[in-house]
């Protein structure tokens, strides 16, 4: 039976899929360790997810009813927060479902194409990769920064220019003048895509104030990371409303459910914003004594910023000190397979036990390496 499904499967499969291998998220590379009745519970630094998980009530009364394919309770509270009008907003199943949308809408699939700037967030390739649209690339400069000379060459051969400030997963902000060179130059010709999916760790170099002074600007956002919500999978899409418009016609009827609703309607009340800014200093309060800490060891080497909530950075034992690591039920990510990246791991900022341990950890694998002879 195996044999036949597979049979059945390779001769109705799409052909840009037949090659494509599914996105390796965080949880999935780990899966098989997420044994919960191990005595030793695994420590999870390796998604970018908030250390809190904060209490929500959910009322039951309206789960017999279809929810609201765009509920006001969720979209005039984060529309006030982002500073923007409830025209201008869409919400969806996380930011990743804002990126599908955007080149479902936006992208002919076989014709079209979007542009990238590695090293990034993988989803923009693998989204467009799905719809059978085409990935042009402009690799980032040695500083991370955008090298705009070769994004230009792209002028009317891509329909989306995805930028990700802060960026994942060097952490590094794009300069607004460099975003606004972007802007300006596809502004005939293509949407610009800001993913600020960390902007809560880098406030003032958002762009949602700039949707009136830029038609072609998308900015996509997310509960996932300093409002702690990664599990209820709530993102959101800041444009226009013409191409707000355009994305509603894509859209599932009810992207929304009932219960994630009622939870990211409260995370955006007043105390909900105030809990969150609150947590949001805790991290980063934690991430500059963990990078401080880091930087001590000579077998590491800080690599890119700190304006997220994660620390990336390079080691010549990289793949000892990660096996070590899991050994430990540690997990981190590996970033080597990223462009310009090589040997390089991501850390999430975790709490205060957490990065303790980690670092204890690590002193402990570097002590060991010095032990057998090995340079740490």
């Amino acid at each position: 039976m195996t044999a036949k499904v597979q049979t059945l499967v390779d001769k109705l499969v799409c052909e840009n899929l037949k090659a494509l291998v599914p996105y390796e998220s965080a949880r999935r590379l780990f899966a098989a360790s997420d044994n919960t009745q191990e005595t030793q519970l695994p420590v999870w630094l390796n998604a970018n997810e908030s250390p809190f998980a904060n209490e929500y009530s959910i009322d039951s009364d309206l789960l017999n009813r279809y929810p609201d394919c765009q509920p006001s309770a969720v979209i005039k509270p984060y529309a006030a927060y982002a500073g923007v009008n409830n025209k201008q907003l869409l919400v969806s199943r996380g930011a990743d479902e804002g990126i599908e949308l955007l080149i479902r809408a936006f992208c002919t699939p076989g014709k079209d194409r979007i542009l990238i700037c590695p090293p990034t967030y993988g989803m923009y390739a693998i989204s467009a990769e799905t719809c059978n649209v085409g990935v042009d690339v402009a690799l980032l400069k040695p500083d991370f920064s955008l090298d705009i000379e070769a994004i230009k060459t792209f002028k009317d051969k891509v329909n989306i220019v995805f930028i990700c400030s802060p960026n994942n997963p060097t952490g590094t902000s794009v300069a607004p003048e460099q975003i606004e060179q972007v802007l300006t130059h596809f502004a005939d010709s293509a949407l610009v895509v800001v993913d600020e999916a960390y902007i809560e760790f880098d406030a003032t170099s958002s762009f949602s104030t700039k949707l009136a002074e830029y038609p072609n600007l998308v900015i996509l956002r997310t509960l996932s990371k300093a409002f702690a919500l990664a599990g209820i999978r709530c993102g959101f899409t800041l444009a226009n409303e013409a191409i707000i418009h355009t994305l509603l016609k894509v859209i599932a009827p009810y992207p929304m459910p009932q219960p994630v609703a009622q939870i990211a309607e409260q995370a955006l009340s007043a105390k909900g914003l105030a809990l969150m800014t609150l947590q949001v200093e805790t991290i980063s309060d934690e991430k500059a004594k963990l990078k401080q800490a880091l930087s001590n060891f000579s077998g590491i080497e800080l690599v890119g910023d700190d304006k997220a909530n994660f620390i990336l950075f390079r080691s010549a034992q990289k793949q000892a000190l990660m096996d070590f690591l899991v050994s430990h039920k540690m997990f981190i990510r590996d970033q080597s397979k990223q462009r310009n990246l090589a040997n390089c791991l991501r850390i999430t900022v975790g709490n205060v036990e957490q990065n303790q341990h980690l670092l204890s950890l690590i002193k402990q694998f570097f002590a060991s390496q010095s032990n057998t002879g090995s340079p740490a």
